[in-house]
């Protein structure tokens, strides 16, 4: 009964932040019509998911690990293990722009919809390659002005928190552009949406920022060695996140 409270309360002030940024987002928007980077409207998007996720009273976040020194000044492809749709929530707590590829289907829904259509992020529809091809030439065109781009590789949430094979495109992004990799791992958000329950989980969660990997020299050649030590990277540091945060493989499935 308290965590259907709980759940009660956070679908409320989730709504309430909701209402609260989306006209300054959507205004920033209109405002930076045509900016590469759309820093401001991304600011309020991640505003809106600190601010919600820091007042419910089931989820507790945590960034740990140092960025690199220039991360507010030049542009990385940023890349995580996806174990839920809390995940965004959580790795809106980092401290740096992005602009975040975003599965085209949370742009259909309603109320949430109109955010993701002002927030600045880049849509993808899976499957579609001219979709592909345009959240690709977007993402690049972020990554020459100046602001990073945040890409989940293994392209949609695991199941069962085993970490999914990554796709190549995030490493072919990143070599074309000339600009390092920015691995990080994310451990606990599984707990945070339960499918077989009608409520909110409890969850303590963790983003661990790991040590960039470089692309400089690096050809099309590279591309699966480049893929494979990122993902080597997430592994590694996956488990003793897990075990920081009591979080396991098959506790729950993930919404």
């Amino acid at each position: 009964m308290r965590d259907v409270a709980a759940t009660a309360f956070t679908m409320l002030e989730f709504s309430a932040c909701l209402v609260a940024c989306t006209p300054p987002m959507g205004l920033m928007h209109l405002l930076d019509k045509g900016d590469p980077t759309q820093r401001r409207a991304g600011r309020w998007m991640r505003r809106l998911g600190r601010l919600s996720s820091s007042l419910t009273p089931l989820w507790r976040f945590h960034v740990e690990g140092q960025p690199p020194a220039d991360v507010k000044t030049r542009p990385y492809v940023c890349v995580s293990n996806h174990e839920s749709n809390a995940d965004p929530f959580l790795l809106s707590h980092l401290p740096w722009d992005m602009r975040w590829v975003a599965k085209r289907e949370l742009y259909k829904m309603p109320l949430v919809g109109i955010t993701f259509r002002v927030s600045g992020d880049i849509p993808l529809t899976r499957g579609d390659g001219d979709s592909v091809r345009a959240m690709f030439a977007e993402c690049r065109r972020a990554l020459d002005a100046g602001i990073s781009v945040m890409i989940f590789p293994e392209g949609t949430r695991s199941k069962t928190g085993e970490l999914l094979p990554f796709r190549d495109g995030a490493f072919k992004l990143a070599i074309e552009a000339g600009v390092p990799i920015l691995p990080m791992a994310i451990a606990g958000t599984r707990n945070c949406l339960l499918r077989e329950a009608p409520y909110l989980g409890r969850a303590d969660a963790v983003v661990k920022v790991l040590s960039p990997i470089p692309t400089t020299g690096l050809g099309p050649e590279d591309l699966a060695a480049l893929r494979d030590k990122t993902r080597q990277t997430i592994s590694a540091a996956l488990k003793p996140l897990r075990a920081q945060v009591g979080a396991t493989l098959f506790e729950s499935t993930p919404a």
